[in-house]
This record gives structure tokens, sequence and C-alpha cells, in this order.
């Protein structure tokens, strides 16, 4: 019984691992390997919806009535790139998050963020005081 849902447990162990490093980490490289793994696990849980007991590929042959789909699968190949192209884009904006702060940890940036502000509205008090 449990090796027919072997496939399904693997989802669920790959979909909690890569929420809970998303949501527990403030590194922002690490998040994009969290949503990877995430992603992952929903290929996995289309693939193995897609896939038919006993079903051969959809080719019309004498004697077999049975067809897998083939649609899942071809999705998940267009997914599969577009992850590709998602995770260069979000690995490109880390870069350059690290070259403008030095950090790419979360809470230094924003901390840095918030004394940035600090200064300008600091700044614009001085200059906008009247004489």
């Amino acid at each position: 019984m449990l090796t027919g849902l072997f496939n399904y447990w693997v989802v669920i162990i790959l979909m909690m691992a890569g929420l809970y490093v998303v949501m527990a980490s403030r590194h922002l490289v690490k998040k994009i390997v969290g949503l990877n793994i995430f992603q992952t696990a929903v290929f996995i849980l289309f693939i193995s919806m897609g896939k038919v007991g006993g079903g051969t590929a959809p080719i019309l042959v004498e004697g077999t009535t049975l067809y897998s789909n083939p649609l899942p699968h071809v999705l998940i190949l267009t997914a599969i790139v577009v992850g590709v192209a998602t995770t260069a884009l979000g690995l490109a904006i880390a870069v350059r998050v690290y070259e403008a702060y030095d950090s790419v940890d979360e809470e230094d940036i924003a901390a840095m963020d918030t004394e940035d502000r600090r200064q300008e509205s600091a700044v614009t008090t001085v200059t906008n005081t009247p004489s």
C-alpha cells in the first residue's frame, strides 16, 4: 500500500522542506534554493498524476486500449524551462543586491534601508527648516 503512494510521500516531504527553507531562512540565495525544491515537488506531483498504471504511450498499436496522457509531461517540460529562467533571474537579482548592500541577508538589507530613510528624512528636515 505504501509503496504505491511513495511518489506522493516524496512530494509532501519535498514541499514541506522547500516551504521551511523559504520561511526560515533570511539568506536570499537559500530562499531561491527553497523555491526550487518546492517547484521540484510540484513537478513530481504532476508527473505522478499523469501516469496511468498499465498505460502506454499514445501511439496506436493493435491490442492496446489503455493510454497515458502525455499532456502533464509536456507541461512539466515547459515549467522546467520557466523555472530555470526564473532561478537565473532570481540569482542575478541576488548578485545585484549583494553589490548594492554587501549582504544578501534580509534583515541587514532592511536595517540599511531604514537607516538610509532616517538619514534622508533628517537631511530633508534640516534643508526645509525656515530661517
